[in-house]
């Protein structure tokens, strides 16, 4: 019987895909894991499988988001990133319905997901190794479609009033908007979503729908010209490291309040020896499935995917999403930077 038979229960499927895995490559496995996973152009074949947590993993069998849908475009088309599980296709072809029927534009731009195969990024993410994770702009899609060239050269758009600390400004953060992002939040398979601390402020303040559903927006750096959508493990699935669920309430408590304060923002004290900069991830540092994934053959039937090239100077998202803080109130910590 082939290994990824149809016939066999998914449980079952997955687990013999992370045990033909398991040994690492060692053509691999001392390598960067950003550069590996960097240089990677296809997924691999097989059953669509997240192995690892969303900051420290990879991915088997992932799955395109098209370039367009009836109600979305995916965005930097350059950086190869719009791959991940099916769900979160799924999740995107369903939000984008929702975005234009709320009228939200005529859907949404749909940033960053994952690569090919997962894995750690060269910029702009500590997190989307596995697939489950998705940044949506906060610019709607307009009527007439973007080209390939402008979606590599459209400005962000901030929600925040850069004249006022932490304050959102009203005229780009409509009702229309908040009321995208809460409708992502009342999927049952998103987790979390993660915004700004002064979008999570202003939903405190003003929104009127079901508050339970608030606490699974979480207050992050950055996250001010797009909303990051983190859809929780398939059941079931072991290879998938889930995180903590988050904590019950609305998430209006101390916890944003921290973020108000100026412990998040102070500076390095300049008369302290900066620390040596973290040591690079390496291969070796992920699931031992995933040296070996690098590896895999491509899977078979794919149609080319058009490239564009990089555009020099064009914007880049700080958008980078750092380490989640595991606990209610975050360890203070730098800015992170792409």
């Amino acid at each position: 019987m082939p290994i990824f038979s149809t016939s066999l229960p998914r449980m079952a499927t997955a687990t013999l895909l992370v045990a033909s895995l398991a040994l690492p490559s060692a053509a691999f496995a001392d390598q960067e894991a950003k550069k590996a996973f960097g240089a990677v152009s296809a997924p691999s074949g097989g059953t669509p499988t997240p192995i690892g947590s969303y900051a420290k993993g990879c991915i088997s069998g992932a799955v395109a988001l098209g370039d367009d849908g009836p109600h979305w475009q995916a965005m930097r088309l350059s950086r190869n990133r719009h791959w991940g599980m099916p769900q979160t296709v799924a999740l995107l072809e369903r939000l984008s319905e929702d975005a234009a029927r709320i009228g939200w534009g005529n859907g949404i731009l749909v940033g960053d997901m994952s690569q090919p195969r997962g894995g750690p990024m060269a910029f702009g993410h500590a997190s989307h190794q596995i697939g489950l994770d998705v940044d949506v702009w906060f610019t709607p899609m307009p009527e007439q479609r973007l080209t390939r060239q402008q979606r590599e050269t459209l400005p962000f758009t901030s929600m925040l009033d850069k004249s006022r600390f932490l304050t959102v400004d009203s005229r780009k953060f409509t009702p229309t908007a908040a009321r995208l992002v809460m409708t992502a939040a009342s999927y049952p398979q998103v987790e979390r979503i993660f915004v700004n601390p002064a979008i999570k402020k202003k939903l405190c303040e003003s929104w009127t729908g079901d508050r339970a559903l608030l606490g699974k927006v979480r207050p992050m750096y950055g996250h001010d010209e797009h909303f990051h959508i983190r859809l929780t493990c398939p059941p079931g699935l072991a290879s998938c490291k889930a995180q903590a669920p988050v904590a019950a309430g609305d998430g209006c408590d101390k916890s944003l309040a921290w973020w108000f304060t100026d412990e998040p923002w102070a500076k390095p004290d300049p008369k302290k020896k900066p620390p040596a900069p973290p040591r690079p991830v390496m291969v070796s540092d992920l699931p031992r499935a995933c040296a070996a994934l690098l590896s895999a053959p491509a899977a078979a039937g794919l149609a080319p995917r058009a490239a564009v090239a990089p555009v020099p100077g064009a914007p880049v998202a700080d958008d980078a999403d750092g380490p989640a803080p595991s606990a209610d109130i975050p360890m203070p910590r730098a800015r992170p930077l792409e």
